[in-house]
């Protein structure tokens, strides 16, 4: 999982505030994607209303990323960025056979983490 040092949950602020989940399965092509995946989130970081992101990618090549924002203008903001919509076309030509968008509004957040322990 992926959020401010790659082995922490995303800090959010108090909701409310939005989610995009975007859901993968990944072709057997790679040919960049490492490299691109990580470009776009030091650019997503860079983002007016970008608030974190968490990553996870299973061996059967399922992935779901979740990144968090202030609105759904820095989302829509973030969609219309340039490098970000190559990555995008990218995506659809080599690196995933079908993937999902779900944007959503968290209402609640809350979480738990043993004393001593990073949530």
């Amino acid at each position: 999982m992926s959020g401010g040092d790659g082995q922490a949950f995303a800090q959010t602020p108090a909701a409310p505030y939005y989610a995009v989940i975007f859901t993968s399965l990944r072709t057997d092509t790679d040919d960049g994607y490492g490299d691109t995946a990580e470009s776009m989130v030091d650019l997503a970081r860079t983002q007016p209303g970008f608030l974190g992101v968490e990553s996870a990618r299973g061996t059967d090549g399922l992935g779901i990323t979740v990144s968090y924002w202030e609105s759904e203008a820095a989302i829509l903001a973030w969609k219309r960025q340039g490098e970000h919509s190559l990555a995008r076309a990218r995506g659809r030509a080599d690196w995933y056979s079908a993937f999902e968008v779900r944007i959503a509004r968290v209402e609640r957040a809350y979480g738990f983490s043993r004393e001593g322990e990073p949530a």
